[in-house]
């Protein structure tokens, strides 16, 4: 189903993510180095929780990206576009904040 109320992504949070998501991928780089070092386990936990922390942290970013912007939209338009971003945003509420 299209969403014709999506906006996108700002600029400046793309910018953002991009950033965090290249400092993911260097943390999931140093987890397998650590792993094929036979480094100490805790260690590599740790740098788990690091890597858990770092996702969410980009995802609240989206998230709030998507709300500031393409729900914002939709709920402002009304009618069959606000009732539709109303349902996602609790779909999202549901699988994504804990």
């Amino acid at each position: 189903m299209p969403h014709a109320h999506a906006m996108g992504i700002a600029e400046s949070t793309r910018h953002d993510l991009l950033t965090r998501l290249a400092r993911v991928r260097g943390q999931v780089e140093g987890i397998q180095r650590m792993v094929e070092d036979d480094r100490y386990c805790p260690d590599i936990l740790q740098q788990f929780a690091a890597v858990y922390s770092a996702l969410r942290g980009a995802e609240r970013e989206l998230l709030a990206n998507h709300l500031e912007r393409c729900a914002t939209r939709a709920i402002q338009e009304g009618g069959e576009a606000a009732a539709q971003v109303r349902r996602e945003i609790v779909d999202l509420l549901h699988r994504y904040v804990r």
